[in-house]
């Protein structure tokens, strides 16, 4: 998840130069803080998307295992 804010924050400052070489206004700067927004959304997906126990782990390696046998009624 670090890795993810890392790059949001080089789009920020990228976006922020577009915007003062290119005009507040401009299609480039647009685009950058678009680029921006997409990395935004992607970091809140990945946020949303609990992470897999220690149990799960194991029975997607183990399936077969007693425990990870799931019965339907």
């Amino acid at each position: 998840m670090n890795d993810i804010q890392k790059q949001i924050q080089q789009e920020r400052d990228e976006a922020r130069a577009v915007c003062d070489s290119s005009g507040a206004s401009s299609q480039e700067c647009a685009a950058a803080w678009d680029a921006v927004e997409e990395l935004q959304a992607e970091a809140a997906h990945q946020k949303q998307q609990p992470e897999k126990t220690s149990f799960d782990v194991y029975c997607e390696d183990n399936p077969d295992a007693a425990e990870c046998r799931v019965y339907d009624d």
